[in-house]
């Protein structure tokens, strides 16, 4: 059994929405949320948002976080980044982006498949190698 202290749960009634990303997880750093927002990776209803947009339980949300994308109704509302199972429980993703995202990484793993690591590091002339070769791809 899970024990939330007030200080994880407040009862707020809206909360900026880098704020709410950030402490419910999907972002590292409050300043990943934000950029994440001004580049139009969160749609809240729908809707292009600004960091500074209000977040209210019972909305919905599209986050798109490098190859995963998110599709979440918000539940709860907290300003302080709490615990995975605190912040979980703010939120409840759609049982068809659950399918969506497990179906995309299990096509980037068959995507590996095939890929055998080196045995060890590369020397210093493979490394010359390989970074002469980055260059052709260059130009």
């Amino acid at each position: 059994m899970r024990v939330v202290t007030d200080r994880q749960l407040e009862s707020v009634q809206t909360v900026r929405l880098d704020v709410w990303l950030w402490a419910t997880r999907f972002f590292k750093t409050r300043a990943l949320a934000k950029k994440a927002v001004e580049s139009s990776h969160v749609r809240v209803d729908g809707q292009v948002g600004r960091p500074s947009t209000s977040v209210k339980s019972g909305q919905h949300m599209h986050i798109e976080r490098d190859e995963e994308k998110f599709d979440v109704d918000v539940l709860g509302l907290i300003t302080r980044r709490a615990s995975a199972p605190v912040a979980r429980d703010c939120y409840r993703e759609t049982p068809e982006s659950i399918a969506a995202r497990e179906q995309a990484a299990e096509q980037r793993r068959l995507q590996r498949d095939g890929y055998k690591r080196p045995p060890t590091k590369p020397d210093k002339r493979a490394r010359r190698l390989i970074r002469a070769l980055g260059d052709i791809d260059m130009l």
